[in-house]
């Protein structure tokens, strides 16, 4: 098993599959659905059923059942876009029974993976990490969980004495932009329940994530010759220093954690006439969620009561939701992930997720799903690495849910 998700999990982040949050198209990228193809062969190489890619680039198959006891049609999900924040690699380094000191990322830029600065690196002694080059991130996120998924549903297929009800399987794109399953139906995809393997560490499990939404904060300055600026110039690029600079520090993500929320600043640009700021916000609790929007309404306000009216624009997007006052009323859904995974010998680690999944927003569309985890840590940047014993013990988990 170990050598099948080395070389599958390679091969899939060979494949450029970064989402574009600026896209008008859908999926963003035109290199996502190239990818999809490429899922949707060996699907049905392993021999699975109803394999489709439609034209949202959604990618599902089914594993017929190999019992005739009525069990419930469970969805296993995971996302094939990686991060906009920065490329993927080609073929991640391999660190076979990692002795426990620092990892040399990058000897040129002197990038280290040290376990001062991530110290859960001492959890993998003697493991196998996959790692970045110090200069892309890896796609483990979410990479690693179609590798876990396509492993389990061929062991299930190769070990046909384990019985199992129906098997579901999506893979889609635009996750990591909040569009992942904008035009995902539902209903055709018919499962009761459902699981996103696009979770962190070992163990994880969870079915609470923030509240999201994505704000736009637009600035029009007045730009004249510096020489002659006395009361004419407005430096747009101050005014957006100064909405910055009016959001309170300790909501910042590196102060918060647990059910912590915070504003984040993603992406600033400007010129003495023209200033864009780009937000996230999140928050677990649905007021304080609700308080975060208003607040930056209020500094909007302020601001345009300071350097005049429609001077600085807000505009909030939702993005998703919390999901687990849609997960609660069916909990046997989580109490079976914590039983799959005790059974795989992993502890399991209720906890929120501090960010989001398709998972929160398949909850809302009727389709309740739960997240676990895919092994990896550090996402979205070159201090990426994942254990590949962990990602064993996700397919585990994976076959145990599965099971009848």
């Amino acid at each position: 098993m170990k050598q099948k998700l080395i070389t599958r999990f390679s091969k899939y982040i060979s494949y450029p599959t970064m989402a574009n949050g600026e896209s008008e198209t859908y999926p963003s990228t035109q290199e996502q659905l190239v990818f999809g193809d490429v899922l949707v062969e060996e699907l049905k190489l392993l021999g699975l059923k109803e394999v489709e890619k439609d034209q949202f680039g959604y990618v599902t198959a089914t594993l017929p059942a190999n019992t005739e006891e009525k069990l419930p049609v469970i969805g296993f999900i995971a996302h094939f876009d990686t991060a906009p924040d920065m490329p993927g690699i080609s073929a991640p380094r391999i660190v076979e029974n990692y002795d426990g000191n620092d990892i040399i990322l990058d000897k040129e830029t002197n990038t280290i993976l040290s376990t001062a600065d991530f110290p859960e690196l001492k959890n993998y002694v003697g493991q196998t990490l996959l790692t970045t080059d110090g200069k892309t991130l890896l796609g483990a996120d979410d990479k690693a969980g179609i590798a876990e998924i396509i492993c389990a549903l061929e062991y299930l297929i190769q070990h046909p004495e384990v019985k199992h009800g129906t098997i579901k399987v999506a893979f889609t794109p635009d996750e990591e932009i909040g569009k992942g399953v904008l035009y995902f139906d539902t209903a055709k995809f018919g499962c009761d329940f459902a699981y996103t393997v696009d979770g962190g560490m070992l163990g994880e499990l969870e079915y609470e994530n923030f509240n999201a939404a994505g704000a736009t904060i637009t600035i029009q300055g007045r730009n004249v010759h510096p020489g002659y600026a006395k009361n004419k110039m407005i430096n747009s690029q101050l005014i957006a220093m100064e909405f910055n600079a009016l959001l309170p520090d300790f909501q910042r993500p590196q102060y918060t954690e647990g059910y912590e929320g915070f504003y984040l600043l993603t992406k600033m640009e400007g010129t003495v006439e023209n200033s864009k700021l780009s937000y996230i916000i999140r928050d677990h609790d649905k007021h304080l969620f609700e308080q975060k929007k208003e607040f930056m309404h209020k500094i909007t306000a302020f601001l345009n009561e300071k350097y005049g009216i429609d001077r600085v624009k807000c505009e909030i997007k939702e993005q998703y939701k919390n999901m687990r006052e849609m997960v609660e009323p069916v909990f046997y859904i989580v109490e079976r992930a914590e039983k799959a995974m005790i059974a795989a010998g992993v502890a399991p680690i209720v906890k929120p997720i501090r960010g989001g999944t398709d998972g929160a927003n398949l909850s809302f569309k009727g389709l309740p799903c739960p997240n676990i985890f895919a092994g990896g840590h550090n996402f979205h940047g070159k201090y990426e690495f994942i254990s590949v014993e962990s990602m064993e013990k996700a397919v585990e988990v994976i076959v145990n849910i599965a099971k009848a």
